[in-house]
């Protein structure tokens, strides 16, 4: 069982909280665990159990898809203070989307298990709500994912992406490395490569071994 604190933070970003019985916080509070996990370990994958919820403490999440031959497409990161329900899928009818989740980095998780969520879920109406609402915001994620990957150029789908890496570190400065870029755009190493080049040309960026630095803000808006 965490402690109060812990218990706080993880009840702050539950909407539906406040909204349970004695006995359902009880449920919840006694089936919460605290979890770290290693850059790079596998947290969810198609073939794996049903996890329950994750709530992000330290660290940063992927969810991706892959396929058959090992490719991969990121969908979206999950960062501190976000939550998962798609690692709770099995729970949600009439959703069967198969994803995978891994540690981008060292990453503490709260995790509700995926017992006492689908008990909560059954007999509480706010807690099912707050299911399909969350999941429904992920899918507009990954819609918006998808549309990039379709229908955009690439230079424009490089320049939105390095735009909200320097929004969400608030820094000119990022530490990636082509091959972290072409992952979370869903594109080849090559071509990332090739367009960070183009933008370096252009005086938009100057590059180092995993690192990229921002010239100019201005001209990287332009491109979107």
């Amino acid at each position: 069982m965490l402690d109060k604190e812990a218990l706080d933070y993880v009840t702050s970003r539950l909407s539906f909280w406040d909204k349970l019985d004695s006995d359902e916080k009880n449920i919840l509070s006694n089936n919460i665990t605290k979890i770290n996990y290693r850059k790079g370990s596998k947290l969810y994958s198609k073939n794996g159990e049903c996890l329950g919820v994750l709530l992000v403490h330290t660290g940063e999440l992927r969810v991706y898809i892959l396929s058959e031959d090992g490719r991969d497409v990121t969908l979206y990161r999950i960062l501190e203070g976000d939550l998962c329900v798609l690692s709770a899928s099995c729970v949600l009818n009439s959703i069967t989307f198969d994803v995978e989740i891994e540690a981008e980095v060292d990453t503490e998780v709260y995790l509700l298990n995926i017992q006492a969520f689908s008990k909560l879920a059954s007999q509480n109406i706010y807690v099912e709500n707050f299911a399909y609402k969350n999941a429904i915001e992920r899918f507009s994620d990954v819609m918006w994912s998808m549309e990039q990957i379709l229908f955009m150029r690439f230079d424009k789908r490089l320049a939105i992406f390095l735009l909200d890496e320097m929004a969400k570190n608030n820094s000119y400065d990022l530490n990636l490395t082509q091959e972290q870029i072409a992952k979370y755009v869903g594109s080849a190493r090559e071509v990332v490569s090739r367009m960070l080049k183009v933008f370096q040309s252009q005086g938009i960026l100057e590059q180092s071994r995993g690192a990229i630095h921002i010239i100019d803000r201005d001209k990287l808006m332009a491109l979107i």
